[in-house]
């Protein structure tokens, strides 16, 4: 049921999986509402695999999942240990959301698992997460494996994911304005939202947090009795020596090497999964000190500035640094910005940028404005809920970026930006979505 780890993003042999995934998403409710009904009713036909699965670590958040569950996985694999991992979305393929034992589900084993759970469902109204996610708990039930790193898609209390009852733990991750439609107008809501995923008895790891959503999460966390290891007061992080970091909790204190992911914002988001790690370690798990260090060096997780050295895009700027982040809200938009200013501030920065219409786009962009030396708006590719270039570029004007213009694709902008410069550093952000479709073509 797994396949050999993957080094391309390519979509190749895929089709089969697309064809039922395509037919999952016309199941569609008419009305959109969060609720955990479709889920358990489906999960009860399946035979509630949810019952059937290793240690949970049940991760929600705004900003970070990703890089914390990359991390965590990275120190429970250089231990020995087998891990499931579900994350979503996905940057080229679906395949990449359910990881079993360590390992992309193959692609068999993927067709087998949608059709199943596509006959079971009979066609009643389920989302495409909802009926996906109970695909994901199917395969990670009858694959054997010792942990699973679970991240929710939307919010926490009425997310798929959370129909686990007793997970092994819960990490929070910093929270910020997102997706409002679902979540609500205002971050004490949105953080009640996501509160929910904490349990009675379940150690409930808690990184960096605005001091409302720190409120939420502990007036919820003592109300259903879960304990609290909060960024700040039960763990916490400093700079250390080398680009590593001092961590400190009553559990263990100890330095840190510097992770395999950069930017400065890693650091909360590396340490947050060293505390959750130790959370595991007090359960039983053999996670010594080397398993810890050799896990941070070896993370995993594309499109996190992650530096382009090849294809189309490099070619056109062979003497430039390219670097592609995914990131796609207001604080996201300021870590990036935080990056930037850590940069070299002789060369000069410029931006091409592509955004979904869901998204806070003038918040995201604001804070580069004093940073950058151009910007380029794209459409993303094949998305039709993508801004178009020149709403987006409109709205880099209202947020005072420089020079903002449009551009038909990121190779078009990147050979515009290659005539009239040399050795500079472009940012291509704004997107999973795009980073997805950049990675495809540039790997």
């Amino acid at each position: 049921m797994i396949a050999p780890e993957q080094t391309s993003l390519s979509d190749v042999g895929a089709q089969g999986s697309d064809e039922i995934l395509s037919r999952l998403m016309q199941l569609h409710p008419k009305v959109i509402d969060l609720s955990l009904g479709r889920t358990q009713d489906l999960l009860d036909r399946l035979g509630r695999p949810q019952d059937r699965l290793p240690p949970v670590v049940h991760v929600a958040g705004t900003n970070g999942k990703g890089s914390t569950i990359a991390t965590l996985r990275a120190i429970a694999q250089a231990a020995g240990y087998r891990v499931h991992v579900y994350t979503s979305p996905h940057l080229s393929r679906f395949h990449e959301r359910i990881r079993l034992a360590g390992r992309l589900i193959d692609e068999e084993a993927l067709q087998a698992l949608l059709s199943d759970c596509e006959t079971v469902n009979e066609g009643r109204p389920i989302t495409f997460f909802e009926i996906t996610t109970c695909a994901a708990f199917k395969a990670f039930s009858e694959t054997p494996g010792d942990l699973l790193l679970l991240e929710t898609g939307l919010g926490g209390r009425l997310d798929s994911t959370n129909v686990v009852d007793h997970p092994a733990a819960t990490i929070i991750t910093p929270i910020s304005m997102d997706h409002i439609q679902f979540l609500g107008d205002s971050l004490a809501a949105i953080a009640g939202e996501k509160a929910a995923i904490q349990k009675s008895g379940t150690p409930s790891v808690i990184g960096p947090q605005d001091p409302v959503a720190q409120q939420v999460l502990t007036d919820y966390a003592q109300q259903v009795g879960a304990p609290l290891l909060r960024h700040g007061l039960e763990w916490s992080v400093a700079e250390g020596p080398d680009g590593g970091y001092r961590f400190d909790s009553a559990a263990w204190s100890g330095q840190l090497p510097r992770p395999n992911l950069p930017g400065a914002h890693q650091q909360a988001n590396t340490a947050t999964a060293v505390a959750a790690a130790l959370v595991l370690r007090d359960q039983g798990f053999d996670l010594p000190d080397q398993a810890i260090r050799e896990g941070l060096r070896q993370i995993e997780w594309p499109a996190r500035l992650q530096t382009l050295t090849q294809g189309p895009l490099k070619r056109a700027l062979p003497d430039w640094t390219v670097t592609l982040d995914g990131g796609h809200n207001a604080a996201a938009g300021l870590a990036l910005a935080d990056e930037i200013a850590r940069w070299d501030r002789s060369i000069p920065v410029h931006v091409i940028c592509g955004m979904m219409n869901s998204k806070a786009a003038v918040d995201f962009l604001q804070p580069f404005a004093p940073l950058i030396a151009s910007f380029q708006a794209v459409t993303i590719p094949g998305e039709e809920n993508s801004f178009s270039a020149t709403e987006l570029c409109a709205m880099a004007k209202e947020a005072g970026l420089p020079d903002p213009s449009t551009a038909g694709s990121a190779l078009e902008a990147a050979e515009r930006l290659a005539k009239h410069q040399q050795g500079a550093h472009l940012l291509i952000c704004g997107s999973l979505y795009l980073a997805g479709r950049l990675l495809v073509e540039n790997s």
